[in-house]
């Protein structure tokens, strides 16, 4: 897991996470939607090109970049259960959700990691994380020939899940540069997030 974050360190492209508004037009909202946990990522993404984020997500995220990275143990210290049940709740019933109000740095970064672990499929699917394990032994000493095949391997995912990967990697990339203050490493954001993203 952490030299696979290692890698995604140097092999992806910076890209920057819009400050968050919290202002989003209604149709986009999750407003007549069903539940927004453990269900398909490609139900939840609005049929829109540029748009393969769900809501959720991106407004999770952009909470936790605007408050979060110098939080110490982001990501390692449990939130509220109460809080994290009613903030649920709400996104799956629809409701408008706002989480400055509702949530805490804690609550959201422990609803993002839920998030990610009711997937009914991981963001990196059971079939490829067989090869990704196998590029890593097959090529533990040709780091050109690894970083190539990753490559491949991660073009390999559905669209929603590549999206999906490669916004979660900016953020995480960001949160570990502030590690001096939120103590979270690459190498205890891969701890963390490894058996979400990879079951």
């Amino acid at each position: 897991r952490v030299l696979f974050f290692d890698f995604l360190q140097q092999s992806l492209s910076s890209v920057k996470i819009k400050p968050g508004t919290n202002k989003v037009a209604p149709d986009l909202q999750l407003t007549k939607r069903r539940n927004n946990f453990g269900v398909p990522l490609e139900t939840l993404v609005p049929d829109l090109p540029r748009c393969q984020i769900p809501f959720v997500v991106t407004q999770m995220v952009e909470y936790l970049d605007m408050f979060g990275l110098y939080h110490v143990g982001l990501f390692r210290i449990g939130g509220s259960v109460k809080k994290i049940k009613a903030l649920k709740q709400k996104y799956d019933q629809g409701e408008k959700v706002e989480l400055i109000k509702d949530g805490d740095i804690d609550s959201v970064a422990s609803l993002l990691k839920l998030f990610l672990k009711e997937l009914p499929v991981a963001v990196f699917p059971d079939n490829l994380l067989v090869n990704l394990l196998k590029t890593f032994e097959d090529n533990e000493n040709h780091v050109a020939e690894r970083t190539q095949c990753l490559k491949g391997l991660l073009i390999s995912l559905p669209n929603v899940h590549y999206s999906l990967f490669k916004f979660l990697s900016t953020f995480l990339l960001k949160v570990a540069s502030h590690s001096e203050m939120n103590h979270m490493t690459l190498e205890n954001l891969a701890i963390v997030f490894g058996p979400t993203l990879f079951r």
